[in-house]
C-alpha cells in the first residue's frame, strides 16, 4: 500500500489547517516492493510524465563481473551480509551492498533492484 507524503492538516503549532483540496495522486508513494531471491519476476511502474521503472520483485541469477573483465551469470543460493539491514539477511531480500552466496563463491551486488530491475555484482 502506498504512503501519502502531502501537506499536514495541522499546522506545527497545532492549529487546524483548511486545505480546500484532497489528496493528489503525485503526493502518494508506490508501494513497498522487496527483491527477495526466488523465480524472476519484474513488475513495471508508470512515473510522472509517462516515464516507465522496472523493479525486481524476485529473482535467482545475477550478472557478475570478475577481476579479468569477464562477465558470467550465476546462480544465487542466499543472502549473507545486508548493511542495510539485519532483517534482510534472515528474510533474503537482495539491495545494493549485500553480500550474496553464489557458484562463484561471495558477490557483492553494485546495481539497484528496485530501480534498475537488474542485478549485477563483483567477486570478493
Amino acid at each position: 500500500m502506498g504512503q501519502w507524503h502531502g501537506i499536514s492538516r495541522r499546522k506545527s503549532t497545532g492549529g487546524r489547517r483548511v486545505l480546500s483540496r484532497g489528496k493528489r495522486s503525485t503526493e502518494i508513494s508506490s508501494e513497498k516492493q522487496f527483491a527477495l531471491i526466488g523465480e524472476p519476476k519484474r513488475k513495471i511502474y508508470r512515473k510522472t510524465g509517462g516515464n516507465t521503472l522496472v523493479r525486481i520483485l524476485s529473482d535467482n541469477r545475477c550478472t557478475v563481473n570478475e577481476k579479468g573483465g569477464k562477465s558470467s551469470i550465476v546462480t544465487i543460493t542466499n543472502v549473507i551480509k545486508n548493511d542495510a539491514n539485519p532483517n534482510y539477511i534472515r528474510r533474503n531480500i537482495l539491495t545494493k551492498g549485500a553480500v550474496v552466496e553464489t557458484d562463484k563463491g561471495h558477490v557483492k551486488i553494485t546495481s539497484r533492484p528496485g530501480h534498475d530491475g537488474v542485478l549485477n555484482g563483483v567477486v570478493l
